[in-house]
């Protein structure tokens, strides 16, 4: 048995469009799965068209995350699409830089709703459909501030904070019925969330200087880590928060 071989099966993947989403997903599409790719923005056709170069089934979802409605959509409509759902990535985020005595009340609001509470929605709606079938895997993307506090970032380090436990409760909750959850924590990764401080001379190498592999993350650092997690080969891992940092936790 290919322990990493994920054929006949279908991921659902939020924020797939570009950057780490991208990756997973194609790197998912590669070793069998066919995807969901849930998105607000239309179908820019790139990562569709990379699925589908793997023989695969690639379905656009549309959806605002940050609308419980259009959310709680998401996998009905997989289902009736691609007939079943075998793994979640929730890896759709946004960010918002303020300091904290002037962070407005709207961009906590919208950062918690994007980045922590459709997370909760859509392992919830997975979950009732996992437990159903008796096996599921959900992946959920956290970051190094569900381990530090960052700065001027305090709703994206309280939703990443959050994303950290609320994989960790719905572990204890559904490994005895087959299902399992885990998150991956990426590091200082090469992509437009981060083209901030990429452009910043003194934080960039501030940043490089910090990091062991001295270099940043890039999206396809993240392949390996979530074939891994998707696959069998994870089946006795429940509840872990996996970095992929280059060392930076650990330095």
């Amino acid at each position: 048995m290919d322990f990493f071989r994920l054929d006949g099966q279908t991921a659902v993947v939020t924020g797939g469009n570009r950057g780490l989403g991208r990756a997973m997903a194609a790197a998912l599409a590669e070793v069998g799965a066919d995807i969901a790719l849930v998105q607000r923005r239309g179908d820019e056709g790139e990562t569709k068209r990379l699925v589908e170069s793997y023989g695969r089934r690639c379905e656009i979802v549309p959806c605002d995350l940050g609308d419980k409605e259009q959310v709680l959509r998401v996998m009905p409509e997989t289902e009736a699409r691609l007939g079943r759902i075998d793994i979640l990535v929730n890896n759709a985020g946004i960010q918002r830089r303020h300091p904290a005595t002037e962070f407005p009340e709207r961009d906590w609001e919208e950062v918690l709703d994007v980045n922590l509470k459709s997370v909760f929605l859509l392992c919830q709606q997975a979950g009732v459909r996992m437990l159903r079938q008796g096996r599921g895997k959900i992946i959920n993307i956290a970051s190094l501030l569900s381990f530090q506090g960052g700065i001027t970032v305090p709703a994206y380090a309280a939703a990443k904070g959050g994303v950290a436990q609320l994989t960790k409760a719905l572990s204890n909750e559904w490994a005895a019925g087959g299902v399992n959850v885990n998150a991956i924590a990426p590091g200082y990764m090469g992509t437009e969330m981060n083209e901030r401080l990429m452009n910043d001379a003194t934080r960039n190498r501030q940043i490089v200087e910090r990091i062991p592999a001295g270099r940043w993350g890039q999206p396809d650092d993240m392949k390996g880590a979530v074939v891994f997690l998707a696959s069998r080969a994870s089946d006795y891992v429940h509840g872990h928060i996996l970095p992929v940092d280059g060392g930076w936790l650990g330095r």
